[in-house]
C-alpha cells in the first residue's frame, strides 16, 4: 500500500531501536526517515537518480551476484553510488549531505564487488549532513554537480560551500 493512500496516518520509517533500552518506547520510536535521501548512480558517463539503489536494486546491480573480494571481479567497471540528503532551513531546501561509495560490476560474468557495510555507513553519514566525495574522479564530480544543479538549481545555490568545493574540478 502506498503511503499516499493512508489518509491521516504517518508514513512508516525504518526503526532503529537500541538493545540497551529498559523501557518500551512504542511503535516508530527511534526511527529514521529515509524520505529525504536519494541515491545517485554514476555509471558509463551518466549520473541518474535511481531509487532502486535504496534496496540494492539499481539498474547496474540487477542480476549481479556480489562478493566481498575485489579480486573476484578483475574485469569489472567502476560504478559509484552517491547518497544525497536534502535538508531544509528557514530559507528553504538544499543539498545537506552527500557521500560516495564505489562498486565494481562485470555484467558478462554477472559478478560484482562492493562492501555493503561501507554503503550503509556512507548513507548514514549523508543523513548526518556530511560530505565525503574525495574519492570521486573529476568526470564523476562534474556529472554529479551537473545532475544536482539541473535537478534543482535553487537547492544547489542554497547548499553549503563545502559541497560546492568538494565538486570543484
Amino acid at each position: 500500500m502506498d503511503n499516499k493512500e493512508q489518509v491521516g496516518k504517518k508514513p512508516i520509517a525504518l526503526n532503529i531501536v537500541s538493545g540497551k533500552s529498559k523501557h518500551k518506547m512504542g511503535f516508530g520510536a527511534g526511527s529514521i526517515d529515509l524520505n529525504n535521501i536519494s541515491p545517485v548512480i554514476i555509471d558509463r558517463g551518466e549520473a541518474v537518480i535511481d531509487i532502486g539503489a535504496m534496496h540494492a536494486k539499481s539498474k547496474p546491480e540487477r542480476r549481479i551476484r556480489f562478493t566481498p573480494n575485489r579480486e573476484e571481479v578483475p574485469n569489472g567497471r567502476q560504478v559509484w553510488i552517491v547518497w544525497v540528503a536534502v535538508d531544509r532551513n528557514e530559507d528553504g531546501q538544499f543539498y545537506g549531505g552527500a557521500t560516495a561509495s564505489e562498486m565494481w560490476i562485470d555484467e558478462e560474468e554477472r559478478r560484482g564487488w562492493k562492501v555493503l557495510a561501507d554503503h550503509v555507513n556512507r548513507m548514514d553519514a549523508a543523513l548526518k549532513r556530511k560530505f565525503m566525495l574525495d574519492e570521486l574522479g573529476s568526470e564523476e564530480k562534474t556529472l554529479l554537480k551537473n545532475l544536482l544543479v539541473s535537478h534543482n538549481e535553487q537547492w544547489w545555490e542554497a547548499s553549503p560551500d563545502e559541497l560546492k568545493k568538494a565538486l570543484e574540478v
